[in-house]
């Protein structure tokens, strides 16, 4: 895929892959967040990897986004290195109504019943596109076509962490007390902050994700 190169403020510099969210696209980004990692360029800080996008930042003070467009483009003319193995990891998630205060309407709005909404849900392909927006916020690309609605009008306030949360062709499990117009169709009790330091998120970026329903007993909820 053909790259563009956008600087941004005079510390990064964002490069796209396109502005529709495609396996291709997300692909690349990934690609070059590896070869970046194996060949860093001189005042690099950080790559932030997204659906389309990775943002490259660095300082100004030692570097300047001529130099470092430059550097990928010579990353980006190398073959890239081979992704690692992804982890398939298991997300618990209980959907009785109290938890899952949308459920309803999300079978409304689908033409399928609240079973029928969760057996479609438990059999997406779930794959870690990004974290962004608030802590541990993994945005998980793969959720089924039949499920897939527009956000809310409105958000609402107060929504407890380990909602589990849908929109648009996403779904995302909740760390945080906060507002979200997303659908909210369950609620798990899966840690995804893991507390560790050097490793604080459960995840990787290029994770899998199953779901697996269990009753409001085993949820501890």
């Amino acid at each position: 895929m053909i790259p563009q190169f956008r600087p941004v403020a005079d510390h990064a510099l964002l490069v796209g892959f396109g502005d529709t969210i495609t396996d291709a696209a997300h692909d690349a980004v990934l690609a070059l967040d590896r070869a970046l990692a194996l060949y860093p360029l001189p005042g690099l800080r950080e790559a932030v990897p997204a659906f389309t996008n990775i943002l490259v930042t660095f300082d100004p003070l030692l570097t300047d986004h001529a130099a470092v467009e430059a550097h990928l483009r010579k990353v980006l003319a190398q073959k890239a290195p081979p992704a690692p193995v992804a982890k398939t990891h298991v997300v618990q998630v209980c959907y009785d109504a109290d938890l899952a205060p949308d459920l309803a309407e999300v079978a409304q709005r689908t033409g399928l019943s609240p079973e029928a909404v969760i057996n479609a849900h438990l059999g997406g392909d779930y794959q870690v596109f990004l974290y962004g927006f608030a802590p541990g916020y993994a945005y998980l690309g793969g959720l089924p076509r039949a499920l897939q609605l527009d956000r809310k009008p409105a958000p609402l306030r107060g929504i407890a962490a380990g909602s589990v949360i849908v929109a648009g062709a996403q779904c995302l499990v909740t760390t945080l007390k906060m507002p979200t117009g997303w659908w909210i169709i369950g609620r798990s009790p899966t840690a995804i902050l893991t507390g560790d330091a050097a490793r604080p998120f459960l995840f990787d970026v290029g994770d899998h994700v199953r779901f697996q329903r269990i009753t409001r007993s085993e949820a501890g909820l």
